[in-house]
């Protein structure tokens, strides 16, 4: 089968770029085939698609929220008609196991009905005066164009974090994938143009971080960008937005700590570890990257994480067996496998994995298997910097207060999980992990739509997806004063 092209689509049409650069041939990391190619897009698609968000912002913030939202509602009943057809794809695009494209699927439906759902709040607060005659309120107003760029991880669910809050409030946007998945922003982009999305409210632009995201960013005309990614490239964003003083939401990165405790059940903080440690093949930003344990437990948890590991299938995503897929491309790979050497010199003991695998059915794909490292400690760098990949730091502590502070001894505060039966304990943790998101006796990893997703330190600057905060991120706040005393009220002043 060849490769699907990639286009533009700006001012509700699909347009090759107006400059067109070097070609993108992406290809299954499982197995070499070819999935999808594009044109790399440059600023002058940039400058056409901002300028077609700017000319529709008027007619769509003036269209009435709930019908906003039958938009994204009936995006997401097109998504769930076509769920199997998209998640087939995301295994052949990026790699991922087939049940989890199914889910990632299936988290951009609920986002879809939850966005939709909001659509007929209010969004605003009645607030009592001081004074007599005089009513106060708050309203939410859109911003304007957003920039969205997104990464190739959560191929479908990510965009739809973005796109249907901003829709929701009346913003218009410019989408940029990340070149790996262009194919799947082509897709999402279909789900909203068959939905009704008005010309020029949503414009899907393809092209390389250098060039159309430095270009999304630094335009004067883009009132907000919402970026999930590295936090090297994050930060940068942050830097440049800065003198234009446009709004930034930022997800980066992660290095998630699952703490065992002594008194935990054993058992199921196993196999919490390794589904939140491997699922995805290690690539999202909560996967569980240090396992903390109690020193009572260690020897006995470590070995069972490591024939628990073991026994855990690698594969072509497309097959139901596969725990692990593909590794999304050959960098990746050999990043993953340089932090592994890094380990074991800095004198960790490799306990299972280690090696990118090469023979048979792995020989055209980009594979690694589970990996876990012993005996790390605190200050490594396996134990501090995010690896995205399917490694496991295995760190023994020596009581919960150790535990604790190892866990929070790193740059980033994304998600974290604790296990104990010590109910004390447990509320203990939830206050001080240093998290945006704190499960108890759960892996790292499962976040629903309803709730905040976000992290703290260089995870994030703040704001959140997904849950009713994601509202924030998006819109403006308007106070309105009407005072119908007839007279001038001094506030304050006449309030002493």
């Amino acid at each position: 089968m060849p490769a699907e092209n990639v286009q533009n689509f700006i001012a509700g049409k699909w347009c090759d770029p107006i400059k067109p650069g070097e070609t993108f041939l992406r290809k299954d990391p499982a197995n070499g085939e070819e999935v999808s190619k594009h044109s790399q897009a440059g600023k002058a698609d940039i400058d056409a698609a901002v300028a077609a968000a700017k000319k529709a912002f008027a007619g769509w913030r003036s269209t009435p929220q709930p019908k906003r939202a039958e938009v994204i509602y009936r995006s997401a009943e097109i998504a769930r008609k076509r769920k199997e057809e998209i998640a087939q794809l995301m295994t052949r695009e990026m790699g991922k196991p087939i049940a989890e494209a199914r889910g990632d699927v299936q988290e951009a439906i609920d986002m879809g009905y939850y966005i939709a759902s909001e659509g007929r709040r209010a969004w605003g607060l009645q607030i009592p005066s001081e004074l007599p005659n005089k009513r106060m309120y708050t309203m939410r107003q859109p911003l304007g164009v957003c920039g969205l760029i997104t990464p190739w991880n959560f191929p479908i669910a990510i965009p739809t974090w973005k796109t249907y809050p901003a829709l929701l409030m009346g913003n218009t946007v410019v989408f940029k994938p990340a070149s790996e998945t262009s194919l799947l922003g082509k897709r999402f982009t279909e789900l909203l143009i068959e939905a009704g999305v008005p010309s020029g409210v949503f414009n899907l632009v393809v092209g390389a971080g250098s060039t159309c995201g430095n270009a999304l960013v630094e335009h004067p005309d883009v009132r907000m960008i919402s970026f999930t990614g590295s936090t090297t490239t994050g930060l940068g964003i942050a830097a440049k937005a800065a003198p234009l003083n446009k709004r930034v939401s930022l997800e980066m990165g992660g290095k998630n700590p699952v703490v065992v405790m002594d008194d935990a059940d054993l058992e199921l903080a196993c196999n919490a570890i390794l589904w939140a440690a491997y699922g995805t093949t290690g690539q999202r930003c909560t996967a569980c990257s240090r396992a903390i344990i109690h020193a009572a437990v260690y020897d006995k948890l470590l070995k069972m994480l490591v024939e628990g590991a073991k026994k855990l299938h690698v594969g072509h995503g497309s097959d139901p067996k596969s725990f692990l897929g593909a590794v999304v491309n050959e960098k990746q790979l050999k990043s993953i496998h340089g932090y592994v050497e890094i380990g074991v010199k800095e004198g960790a003991k490799l306990e299972c994995g280690g090696a990118p695998l090469t023979q048979g059915e792995y020989a055209k794909g980009h594979f690694y298997p589970p990996t876990i490292l012993s005996g790390v400690t605190p200050k490594m760098r396996v134990a501090v910097e995010e690896i995205f990949g399917p490694v496991l730091s295995v760190i023994k502590a020596k009581d919960y207060d150790d535990a604790i502070a190892i866990a929070n001894n790193v740059e980033f505060g994304l998600s974290g999980s604790f296990f104990s039966r010590d109910v004390n304990l447990c509320h203990r943790a939830s206050e001080e992990m240093e998290v945006g998101l704190c499960y108890i006796n759960a892996g790292t990893t499962g976040a629903e739509v309803s709730t905040p997703f976000g992290g703290w330190k260089n995870t994030g600057n703040g704001h959140r997806e997904g849950g009713p905060t994601v509202i924030d991120a998006f819109s403006e706040i308007k106070t309105v004063i009407t005072d119908y005393s007839g007279k001038v009220q001094k506030a304050q002043i006449d309030n002493n």
